[in-house]
């Protein structure tokens, strides 16, 4: 029986949320994810996380498909107040592992549930090092493909996370979906290994 819809089309979301025992479906919930002008990356990603949800809501509902919750999450990277998406293209990922660089960024995921009228949501925030770079790692790494559909531009769980060199808080939380804080959001509904 599934627990869930997971309005995500990310295979490390789905591997992730798995781990936390719950059964669920996919359900497409595509949204505009452009930053609002001047929103802070805590605001923008809860934002997204909670129209995901939302979207994935009315999608099954369109589909007549049972009445079950949605999990929604959005991930971004910021160097300050500047919101570092996924790339355009692999010029675009060059400079924003230029701009990563040796540097102290955040990682923020939200992640929200949505059962009908009402959408719970939580943020993960993680403080992430990157070494120095220099320019034949950045482009060898771009070259390699794995930046393109990532925030920021690398994946902390592939080769991405070679030049990590310090980090303080959810690795998974980093990788796209914080299991901590995503178990107590589904366990709030009784759900999962948590409740």
């Amino acid at each position: 029986m599934t627990d869930l819809y997971l309005a995500s089309a990310s295979p490390r979301r789905r591997e992730l949320l798995a781990q936390t025992g719950v059964t669920f479906e996919i359900v497409g919930a595509p949204v505009d994810e452009t930053p609002l002008a001047v929103e802070a990356p805590a605001d923008y990603v809860l934002r997204l996380a909670r129209a995901k949800a939302q979207a994935g809501w009315q999608a099954a509902r369109a589909q007549d498909k049972p009445a079950l919750p949605v999990l929604g999450s959005d991930t971004t990277v910021a160097l300050g107040t500047l919101i570092l998406g996924k790339p355009v293209d692999a010029a675009d990922a060059a400079a924003m592992l230029r701009q990563l660089s040796g540097s102290t960024h955040q990682v923020l995921t939200g992640v929200a549930l949505c059962n009908g009228d009402e959408t719970d949501a939580v943020i993960s925030i993680s403080d992430v090092t990157f070494a120095a770079l220099t320019d034949a790692q950045i482009d060898a790494y771009v070259q390699s493909g794995e930046p393109m559909d990532k925030a920021g531009s690398y994946g902390i769980q592939g080769r991405g996370g070679l030049f990590v060199s310090h980090l303080a808080g959810s690795f998974t939380g980093v990788m796209g979906l914080p299991l901590h804080e995503t178990a107590a959001l589904l366990a709030r509904s009784g759900l999962g290994l948590l409740a």
